[in-house]
């Protein structure tokens, strides 16, 4: 009996992770991104200007937007190079149209898997990576006034 329930909590867990991962919020597909539209307000204690962010954006890619609207500095050498696409998980666009740019992982000893990702120059598309380029969402970052 003991032995069910442990395999039934197991199960719900997964189920819950899955759900938290794929379930409740709009993922990218390899049909292409999904543009996501976040009304919600800002966690207890997060300022009106990071309100202004995508919910799902972590408090380090804010920092990351207002360098790129400034044109840097940036970390890391790799940030502001050109994103291959080579996954194909972005719109097709012309080699050199999308740029990265690392997002910080509190812990991790590397630049981490969280990425942002830029289309034109100057930036007219923002996306978002928390897996690598595994997965990505279409966001609209605040407006510049807001973002400084």
């Amino acid at each position: 009996m003991r032995r069910n329930l442990w395999l039934i909590a197991v199960v719900a867990l997964i189920g819950l992770w899955a759900w938290n991962q794929f379930g409740h919020h709009p993922a990218a597909t390899a049909s292409g991104p999904v543009a996501v539209a976040d009304g919600s307000r800002a966690p207890r204690g997060e300022s009106a200007r990071d309100a202004a962010y995508p919910a799902f954006l972590p408090n380090e890619a804010h920092d990351v937007l207002r360098r790129i609207a400034a044109g840097g500095p940036f970390e890391h050498r790799q940030d502001g190079s050109a994103f291959q696409n080579r996954e194909r998980r972005l719109p097709s666009q012309p080699r050199g149209y999308y740029r990265e740019y690392t997002v910080e992982t509190p812990g991790s000893g590397d630049r981490g898997a969280r990425r942002i990702v830029t289309g034109g120059d100057p930036p007219a598309e923002y996306y978002y990576s928390d897996d690598h380029y595994r997965s990505f969402r279409r966001f609209d970052p605040p407006a510049q006034g807001a973002a400084r």
